[in-house]
């Protein structure tokens, strides 16, 4: 792991220390139990697809020798349907049935669609001119034996599963998924309301709810208060037991938030605490790393705002840098920003609608209630988006940074 900055540090500067982060090991797992984990090792094709030369269409297998003849009623000497194998040559004057995906006759080198035959009986007369090699799927028109199929750093989705399912792909190569816990500290935060002075818990369903959309669905949950002994036995367990600790609250400067002073008693390393950013300050990072294990906690903001901000941005680039992804940090994209917006003394990261104009741009729209403890605007809000620091030289906003959310 790289060394620790001391002091603010900026979002960028953040995004390479989760960059340095040791990858977890290699696992091979079947491609069935692989969705949303990311792939160790390009995938090559073994074989040739399609797998065979095939008809393209329901319709007749023709040789295109009988057509330059210029016959048009066939005998019609069999039927070949998809998955069944049939031993069918066909002779001049010949015809088969052949159904989509059924494997060509050897003797064959075109299909007529069924549209253009009329039948009687064991006779099939075609209608219509038709070329050579007429709705047929070649063998290995779409990919040839080494063809890569997918490269090491993706993530398999259902599309890219199906895609190596067809290639016969069984088994695949993959970064182990971290095994996740999440401390949900405070004595104010509650799912029901013991007394007046408590809150609705929003950050557990909501980090549970997003891991879960990035493929982590086993993830262990505990509500910690704000106390030092309970906390350190909270944290030693999570430290020692799971690859990823994601804490809420607790990491600023008060005289209970505890997260930090507890998690380097108990020998984590400090990596970085503050980040220069709006909501998600009070951002802290570290290692934990003894004879028998290997752990990093990233301790966020109690502020759901900043717990959803951070989410998107620092806690996915974490992840996919502990799963060997090569550019592990959020992929901003460009949109034209429709309005004005008050720069601050650090980077703000603004929820925003994202749209398309009337000329085909992207373009952000900035919503009220940004603040940090705010989460009502997200019944809109599909983008986060970058405004860069209040600087001396003159900035000009037609374009910003932004993710979607």
């Amino acid at each position: 792991m790289s060394c620790s900055s001391v002091g603010l540090i900026t979002l960028d500067q953040a995004l390479e220390h989760y960059s340095a982060v040791q990858t977890l090991p290699v696992v091979t797992l079947p491609l069935v139990q692989a969705h949303q984990h990311i792939l160790a090792a390009d995938v090559l094709s073994t074989v040739a697809l399609p797998l065979f030369t095939q008809s393209a269409v329901d319709g007749y297998a023709l040789r295109s020798e009988d057509l330059q003849a210029g016959i048009t009623r066939f005998e019609l000497v069999g039927e070949i349907r998809a998955g069944i194998e049939e031993h069918i040559e066909i002779q001049a004057g010949q015809t088969v049935r052949i159904f989509t995906g059924g494997k060509l006759p050897n003797s064959a080198d075109t299909v007529a669609r069924q549209e253009i035959i009329t039948r009687s009986h064991k006779q099939a007369t075609l209608t219509q001119a038709l070329d050579k090699g007429a709705d047929i799927r070649y063998q290995g028109e779409e990919l040839s034996i080494g063809t890569t199929l997918a490269q090491q750093g993706q993530r398999l989705g259902s599309g890219l599963i199906a895609a190596l399912s067809m290639a016969g792909v069984q088994h695949v190569e993959l970064y182990r998924q971290p095994k996740i816990a999440v401390l949900i500290t405070g004595d104010e935060v509650n799912t029901q309301l013991d007394n007046d002075s408590q809150v609705f818990d929003a950050n557990a369903p909501m980090i549970l709810t997003w891991l879960k959309e990035q493929g982590f669905a086993e993830v262990y949950l505990e509500h910690v208060i704000d106390d030092e002994k309970i906390l350190t036995q909270a944290l030693s367990n999570a430290m020692n037991h799971y690859d990823v600790v994601i804490t809420t609250g607790g990491v600023s400067v008060g005289d209970y938030d505890l997260i930090r002073p507890v998690s380097m008693a108990l020998g984590a390393k400090e990596i970085f605490w503050q980040v220069a950013q709006k909501p998600g300050k009070p951002l802290y990072f570290a290692e934990y790393q003894t004879d028998r294990h290997h752990s990093y906690l990233i301790g966020l903001p109690g502020n759901p705002a900043a717990v959803l901000t951070c989410l998107a941005v620092h806690v996915s680039t974490l992840l996919a840098a502990l799963q060997g992804v090569t550019s592990p940090a959020p992929a901003w994209k460009k949109a034209r920003f429709n309005n004005s917006i008050k720069q601050d003394s650090r980077e703000q990261l603004v929820r925003m609608v994202l749209d398309v104009n009337e000329f085909g741009q992207l373009t952000v729209s900035k919503l009220g209630k940004q603040q940090s403890h705010m989460l009502s605007n997200l019944n809109r809000a599909n983008s986060i988006v970058r405004i860069p620091a209040r600087s001396d030289a003159p900035v000009t906003l037609d374009y910003v940074d932004f993710i979607s959310i």
